[in-house]
């Protein structure tokens, strides 16, 4: 089964270039099958990691950044894949 994680979060203004930064240099206790970032409007960073693993399986997570730099808690979602990766 594919696991997706995501974490997203929301830089303090005039932030989204360190932040963006922040999150990539983030490194996991072990290598994911794919990871993206992005960036969207408002300062925002999203991280998709893809896992070959059960839905509830304890993956490692992209930790909180500093307040003085998240403007906000993390949003985080966990999606399995449905389409046999297709």
């Amino acid at each position: 089964m594919t696991v997706a994680l995501m974490w997203e979060a929301r830089a303090v203004e005039g932030r989204g270039e360190e932040l963006l930064a922040w999150a990539r240099r983030q490194e996991l206790a072990l290598r994911p099958l794919r990871r993206e970032t992005l960036r969207a409007p408002q300062d925002r960073v999203l991280v998709i990691t893809w896992w070959d693993a059960a839905y509830d399986a304890d993956l490692p997570e992209l930790p909180e950044p500093g307040p003085d730099l998240a403007a906000r808690a993390v949003h985080r979602w966990r999606f399995e894949s449905v389409d046999g990766g297709v």
